[in-house]
Order: C-alpha cells, then structure tokens, then sequence
C-alpha cells in the first residue's frame, strides 16, 4: 500500500495540478468569476481525481497477477472516464456525462505524444509496422469526439450508430503481441474493494464539487468535463504508458491509449442510448 501512495504522487502529477489551478483562476478572470472560489474548487477536484487515481492503482494492483493484463490496463484505466458519465447521467446532463469520455480521447493522445518524447522512443517509430493504423484510429476517434459537440441533438443517434461501428470495426484489429508471463506477487485481497469503494465514495462527491467550480469560475460543466476532468481522467493511462515506453514496450503503450479510445466511444455511446431513452 505503501509503494502504491508513493507511486501515486509524482513530478508529473504536480505540475497538471498547478496547470489545473492556473485554468480556473483565468477562467475566472476572463469570464467574470470568484477567484477563490475557484481555487478552492479546483483544489477540491484536485483532492477528488486524486484518490480516483489512487483506486484506479490498487485495482491495477490487485489485477497486477493476471497474464493478459496489458489487454485489459486500458479498460480499467477508464474507470474515471465512466465514472463522471454515470454521474453525468444520473444529473440528466448528458453534455458533461459525454464531455469527459470524449475529451480524453483528444488527450490521450497528446499525452502518448508527450510519453514518447519523454522516454526518448518518438524517432524509433519509423520501424513501428502499426503506427499508420494507430495515427488514423486516434485521428478517427478524436473527431468522432469533438464532433459530438457539434452535432444537434436530432443526430446523437445517428452519432452513436456511427461512431459505435467504426470503433467496433477499429477494435478488431489483431496485433502481434509476445505473451506477457504471469506476475506471482504477493498483493493483498483488499485492494480490489477498497480500490472500488474509493470509487464509488468519490463518484458521490464528484458532481457538487464539479458544480461549485463551475459556479466560481463561469466555466459550463462540459468545458470543463472535456478539457480538465478529461486531462485528469487520462493520467493513469499516461502513467501506464510512460512506464511501458521506458520499457521499450512501444506497442503495449500504443495498445493502451488505443484500447482506451475505443472504450471512450462506448462509454460515450452507451450514455447517450441511456440518455436518449430516458428524457
């Protein structure tokens, strides 16, 4: 438990907090906000997405015996990203359930472009045999994204159908991956129920404090749902994937910020169905 607090909080960690902060308090400025307020929201979304890291690594943890967890690092890693879509839905606005997952669809991988040039492996690419197919299906994905927010509400059907298909079709590309032996690390049990009930304890808080920020700092709730949550919520891929790459494990880190992009869309997907069939 000890390591995994350590491993929590890192250089990286403080500076997208202080760029948080820094967010809110211009946004204040320019819309006309509280500047206090806005820095005690974003303090208190800092303190919120934080301990959502901290679930994310003790179920990480916990799942860390598995031999296939490389396949399934981006699933987990988007429980943030359903985390404010279900709490987005549960508060009818379907704009801020849909903002977060689709905005991190445009931030992982700018994040994954940071994590190359970070551990040196950006101009080993030219040998990358997959990295035309990854550059369109994040290209892809980050337009089905931004576009959602364009589109009237008449089409978010039509959106879903769409978007839904083509990351089906996207998903079912096979990569050719060495077999990752099995971890025999001795890991508690309570991790996987205190990761979740971490979870779950944060969900509840996520909306008001989310909503106060907002009322401080004249940011709407999706704003800053795509761009702020968005960046927090991707952390723990950037993480991942920083620790990949500086493995030189370059198509477990594609893989990823890939499996996590497709699981955006449906997330995305599956909360407007709900949304549309609940208003």
């Amino acid at each position: 438990m000890k390591d995994i607090l350590k491993s929590s909080v890192q250089k990286l960690d403080i500076t997208i907090w202080i760029v948080t902060v820094l967010f809110f308090i211009v946004s204040a400025i320019i819309l006309g906000g509280n500047i206090t307020g806005s820095i005690i929201g974003a303090l208190g979304i800092i303190v919120l997405m934080f301990f959502v890291w901290l679930s994310i690594e003790l179920i990480l943890a916990a799942l860390s015996h598995m031999k296939w967890l490389w396949a399934i690092t981006g699933f987990i890693t988007n429980g943030p990203e359903a985390l404010v879509l279900i709490v987005g839905l549960i508060t009818g606005n379907v704009l801020f359930a849909a903002s977060t997952p689709l905005g991190s669809n445009v931030m992982n991988p700018i994040l994954l472009i940071l994590a190359l040039v970070v551990t040196w492996t950006l101009f080993t690419l030219k040998n990358f045999k997959y990295k035309l197919f990854f550059i369109l299906s994040f290209i892809l994905t980050a337009i089905f994204a931004v576009g959602f927010f364009f589109i009237p509400e008449s089409y978010y059907l039509g959106w879903v159908i769409l978007a839904g298909i083509s990351s089906i079709i996207l998903f079912r590309k096979k990569f050719d991956h060495e077999e990752v032996s099995e971890q025999s690390n001795n890991v508690s049990k309570l991790f996987l129920p205190a990761g979740v009930i971490i979870l779950l304890i944060a969900g509840y808080f996520l909306d008001p404090i989310v909503w106060y920020t907002a009322e401080a700092s004249k940011s709407p709730k999706w704003i800053i749902g795509f761009l702020v949550l968005a960046t927090l919520t991707s952390w723990p891929e950037f993480k991942s994937v920083l620790s990949l790459l500086s493995k030189w494990k370059i198509l477990d880190g594609f893989v990823n910020i890939f499996v996590s992009n497709i699981t955006n869309i449906w997330l995305a997907a599956t909360g407007i169905i709900i949304w549309l069939l609940t208003k």
